[in-house]
């Protein structure tokens, strides 16, 4: 009888083992292509993230019930008016199910970029994303060049730095 358990314990030790080192999906690689989506706006305009090449790229993550999406909102406000005219696009890819209650967040801050809902959240499958908020920044040619996961200040000097880098190229 013993020797059964044992038999079971290692064949349930062996396929655990087998299952961690399979290759599942993985997040999309820094200097690759970032993943493509087409998602509709708020505004009822269809954005295609490939319609974009030649901008710089920040798409966020995020949901109107997570605080710390809310927390970082204003930084990411601030940095679009201080380069949307230099060629940054910020794409606010929200997971809200209550478009209502997104429309009034919308509204109640004032978002100047795009507002995209992902219905069965297919760009946060497709970004392999852990958590809200998460961001990822895509430069002109449209590689991928940065991924955040977390609340950021998005106006902060290492952040504006690195726009205005990626702006430069």
């Amino acid at each position: 009888m013993a020797a059964g358990w044992v038999v079971r314990g290692l064949a349930l030790w062996l396929a655990m083992a087998v299952l961690s080192c399979s290759e599942g999906p993985r997040k999309p690689e820094l200097g690759r292509p970032a993943p493509d989506f087409t998602l509709s706006g708020l505004d009822g305009t269809t954005y295609r993230l490939a319609d974009l090449r030649g901008k710089v790229v920040f798409v966020n993550l995020w949901a109107t019930w997570c605080p710390p999406c809310r927390h970082e909102m204003p930084s990411m406000i601030r940095l679009y008016e201080r380069f949307r005219g230099q060629g940054l696009e910020i794409l606010a890819v929200s997971e809200d199910t209550d478009e209502a209650e997104l429309r009034r967040f919308v509204r109640a801050y004032g978002l100047p970029f795009p507002v995209l809902r992902d219905e069965g959240k297919k760009v946060y499958d497709l970004y392999r994303a852990t958590g809200l908020p998460e961001t990822h920044l895509i430069d002109r040619e449209g590689m991928l060049r940065a991924s955040i996961i977390g609340p950021f200040d998005w106006d902060g000097p290492e952040t504006v730095g690195r726009v205005r880098e990626l702006l430069e190229r």
